[in-house]
């Protein structure tokens, strides 16, 4: 059972949500606005955070870096705004993921586990798999259906960045930053031809990827969920 902070200044989604969270066994605590929420999570850290970003107080984004001064408790933005300035701004100030208002409950219990599983808490494990590939992060070896695949070592550079955040939304600034340098942060047409390159080698079908998928407008996600 996960303790999970509902940040939401609408008491029918705090409600909506402490119910669907609670029959999934979760524990549920609540906060109306942010400075609440921040407070709540000073003092007594929560597993995971669903946070509004229309706060009566301050916006939500400001409680992302707030809660990220101190704290690398899992964000999970929950908000009406689904432009993809909106959404940007959140995973490069921290949040590990972002849905948009109105939200189907299963997609939003599936990205609650993957959140959880990348809790603090959780070790970060050697090897990565998503479907019929293995990525050994210590010793940089990738394999699809028991064979090894061939990469180069910017291939290599950019996949590892991924798999090292599976399942969380990686923006395309993040990955340049990590994998090119600060110098290339807006480089995103280079990114994608590497994003191609990886899916020829690793995918069943590169046209329809289910491996490395993309966000519209934001970045990419490494999927380990297959089935």
């Amino acid at each position: 059972m996960a303790r999970i902070l509902v940040v939401d200044d609408e008491a029918q989604i705090r409600r909506f949500l402490r119910i669907s969270l609670g029959a999934n066994g979760h524990a549920v605590a609540e906060a109306e606005t942010g400075a609440e929420a921040v407070a709540l999570v000073r003092a007594d850290p929560p597993d995971l955070v669903i946070l509004d970003l229309g706060l009566p107080d301050m916006d939500g984004q400001e409680v992302v870096s707030a809660i990220r001064e101190d704290s690398a408790v899992p964000i999970l933005v929950l908000s009406v705004r689904a432009g993809e300035g909106d959404k940007v701004e959140a995973l490069d100030r921290g949040a590990e993921d972002y849905v948009a208002k109105p939200f189907g409950i299963a997609e939003l219990m599936a990205r609650v586990r993957v959140a959880l599983r990348r809790s603090p808490q959780a070790p970060k494990p050697a090897v990565v798999t998503a479907g019929g590939v293995e990525i050994d992060l210590d010793r940089r070896i990738v394999q699809r259906d028991g064979a090894e695949v061939r990469l180069s070592r910017r291939e290599q550079d950019l996949l590892f960045v991924l798999a090292r955040s599976a399942d969380h939304v990686l923006t395309h600034q993040q990955i340049l930053r990590a994998v090119w340098g600060p110098a290339h942060v807006e480089d995103t047409a280079y990114l994608r031809v590497y994003v191609n390159q990886l899916r020829q080698k690793l995918e069943a079908d590169a046209t329809q990827p289910q491996l490395i998928v993309t966000e519209p407008g934001v970045g990419y996600r490494l999927r380990t969920d297959q089935g």
